[in-house]
């Protein structure tokens, strides 16, 4: 049986997440999760931190970039 969880809401989001928990949170696929992984913060990538090979997101810092697309689509 295939594992169908879906992360679709912030309570669901485990606190260290993977580009997959992150690709089914925003609807995208894993590759442009891992094309943000490697733009600069400063330009609009998502923050990471890199255990081994992996790379990981701290669930805070992936909500306060979330806050920080909406705020620059409000000033755009």
């Amino acid at each position: 049986m295939q594992n169908t969880k879906k992360y679709t809401t912030w309570e669901s989001l485990p606190d260290t997440l993977t580009a997959q928990h992150i690709s089914e949170f925003l609807g995208i696929s894993r590759r442009r999760v891992y094309e943000l992984f490697h733009v600069n913060v400063k330009d609009g990538g998502i923050p990471n931190f890199k255990i081994g090979a992996t790379k990981r997101v701290d669930k805070a810092d992936f909500k306060h970039w979330i806050a920080l697309k909406k705020q620059e689509q409000v000033h755009a």
